[in-house]
């Protein structure tokens, strides 16, 4: 196992750099809000001549996310592309490939009541019943204090009905406003456990880092790009499986275990990336420059 450095600013490793791949909950973002230290980093960052992706599980379509960052004033200009969950997932729904081929087009929402873009311009109808859907979709928890057993009634339902769940994003938690919050991923997988079909489009996946790695010039070398997230199995998996450098944030999704400290907790650390077998190289509690 490689050994894991605590920092306190990102502004002392980001020589070794030459592109950033950033998250978004957890790490820019705190639900409603903007993390103004790292805003700031990722300006330093431009400044410094590195190269930005902003990579995020978020089910908004990239326009909707860019829209977020200008209603906070964050200059579009820092990111070489913003690539979300939900862009994929949009795709995928639109060429109807693979996994998604036979998917049929009535989608019944569970969870939030909100209007997903995922479905803007393309031939699919959302139902108000399971019995006339061909899909399950969620898209977010309905609320952030909602637990596993609000949804298993339905679940159950649905998958005595033979009905694919649909969700962008894999995080089993996320943290929102300053709490740990149900991740439409916990959800996901109890529907895979209840015996279900789950089709997801998120980090770990290799398809997510391709588009990122996509977006950056290609004579780019892997191990000269730097992923910055709070979620080590989503985040920091994503880099490893790649062979990208990381750095975890410690007051994001995993902050009830790491913590609260300005300085990381590197042995929490360390036990933690072994149980979800995902290694960063250093931890950072918050992202500033």
């Amino acid at each position: 196992m490689k050994m894991i450095k605590p920092i306190v600013n990102v502004g002392k490793i980001i020589d070794n750099f030459e592109a950033v791949v950033v998250g978004f909950r957890g790490v820019i973002s705190e639900g409603d809000s903007i993390r103004q230290d790292a805003v700031n980093a990722l300006i330093n960052a431009r400044k410094a001549g590195k190269k930005i992706v902003l990579c995020s599980n978020s089910p908004l379509r990239s326009s909707e996310l860019a829209d977020f960052f200008i209603s906070y004033k964050v200059p579009l200009k820092l990111f070489e592309a913003i690539i979300t969950a939900g862009e994929i997932l949009h795709y995928e729904l639109k060429v109807k490939q693979g996994a998604f081929a036979n998917l049929g087009n009535n989608y019944f929402q569970i969870g939030d009541n909100q209007h997903y873009g995922i479905f803007d311009n393309l031939d699919y109808n959302r139902v108000h019943s399971l019995d006339e859907a061909s899909f399950v979709f969620m898209g977010n928890v309905e609320s952030l204090d909602d637990t596993i057993e609000k949804y298993i009634p339905i679940l159950q339902h649905a998958v005595a009905l033979g009905l694919p769940f649909v969700t962008a994003g894999n995080d089993t938690s996320s943290f929102m406003n300053e709490k740990i919050c149900l991740g439409t991923g916990a959800v996901a997988e109890q529907y895979a456990v209840l015996g279900g079909k789950i089709l997801t489009v998120g980090k770990p996946e290799p398809i997510v880092s391709a588009y990122c790695l996509e977006a950056l010039p290609q004579d780019i070398a892997k191990e000269k790009i730097l992923f910055i997230g709070d979620n080590a199995a989503t985040d920091i998996k994503a880099a490893n499986l790649i062979g990208a450098a990381s750095v975890l944030i410690s007051k994001g999704v995993h902050i009830n275990y790491l913590g609260e400290g300005y300085i990381s907790d590197v042995a929490k650390t360390r036990d933690l990336a072994i149980s979800l077998d995902a290694y960063p190289d250093c931890v950072i509690s918050n992202l500033r420059w």
